[in-house]
């Protein structure tokens, strides 16, 4: 018996409404491209292994370019442009990657940073007028954050809110730590951390989500041009489809209108959905979890034996 006219209307309007508000994640990397050595890949191996990763998963992703990481000699802008040339993003995150809630740092240095990194990065192919601010901290002043906020408009330069955050690079640390005293090394350890890590993260930001929006939202993901990412990249995009999540592209992320918010509390930064739910004075019961900078992974790292109680 076929279902009638109506019965199909309301069926393709639970479809897409269901579609429409399923869980999906956009993938971006700050700090690249890093022509730093470290064990196991030379920087042209990590960024190739990157790029054939999400070329393998058919993901678009978003490079945030430090240019003083690599970007400002040929060999590193080669490299950014490589993800220009695959089809992603590419963004503006500072000349030196300095840290506007320094005291010590000036709006107006912060501001020639921003504009000396978009003098070369806006000629690469993939480029947007995106601004990801560094450490995610958007300013220790009233003056800085709202002399940041004007500058970004006056020039129509998105603030490239990150909601899904992680500490990737500490454990990157770690992992680098570990390598440069014993070469061969298990690394299995570190894979099991990292994924871990990135479940834990997901879960809770999806949580926070719900509870803040009533919805899930398309998460943007911030993870590290990093030798860790070059390693289990692959591993970490399989997690999320297993979890159920679909993988959407940073633009389309972006759409959605949470990325619009300008959340109002005293220092904004970190997350976006950290950021809002403190403007509305919610604290999360997992809110440390959710702040720390791996803490938990490092300390379990140490426990098992596989870090040095020394690490920092």
């Amino acid at each position: 018996m076929k279902p009638s006219a109506a019965v199909r209307c309301l069926l393709i309007l639970i479809c897409f409404g269901a579609a429409a508000f399923s869980q999906s994640v956009a993938f971006t990397f700050d700090d690249g491209p890093k022509l730093k050595a470290t064990p196991l890949m030379s920087p042209q191996a990590r960024n190739a292994s990157l790029l054939e990763t999400l070329k393998k998963h058919r993901v678009k992703a978003a490079l945030f370019v430090t240019l003083a990481n690599g970007a400002d000699r040929p060999e590193g802008l080669a490299m950014a442009k490589a993800w220009g040339e695959a089809g992603h993003f590419i963004g503006n995150h500072t000349v030196t990657h300095l840290d506007l809630n320094a005291k010590a740092v000036t709006l107006k240095q912060y501001q020639d940073e921003i504009l000396a990194c978009d003098n070369v990065v806006r000629s690469l192919p993939g480029y947007k007028p995106w601004f990801r601010f560094t450490f995610l901290r958007e300013g220790d002043t009233p003056e800085k954050r709202d002399g940041m906020k004007a500058f970004l408009k006056a020039r129509g330069i998105r603030n490239a809110y990150v909601s899904l955050d992680t500490s990737d690079w500490r454990l990157d640390a770690a992992l680098e730590a570990v390598l440069k005293v014993h070469p061969n090394a298990d690394l299995k350890p570190f894979r099991v951390t990292y994924l871990a890590h990135l479940r834990q993260r997901a879960e809770a930001y999806r949580d926070l989500s719900r509870r803040l929006f009533g919805r899930d939202i398309p998460q943007v993901l911030l993870l590290h041009h990093n030798l860790i990412n070059a390693l289990f990249l692959d591993d970490a995009i399989q997690q999320f489809t297993a979890m159920g999540w679909t993988i959407t592209d940073p633009e389309t992320a972006y759409k959605d209108f949470v990325y619009s918010l300008d959340p109002q509390r005293p220092s904004p930064g970190q997350s976006l959905l950290i950021s809002a739910a403190r403007s509305l004075g919610y604290r999360p019961d997992n809110w440390e979890r959710m702040l720390d900078d791996g803490d938990a992974e490092i300390a379990d790292l140490k426990r098992k034996g596989v870090l040095p109680t020394s690490f920092e």
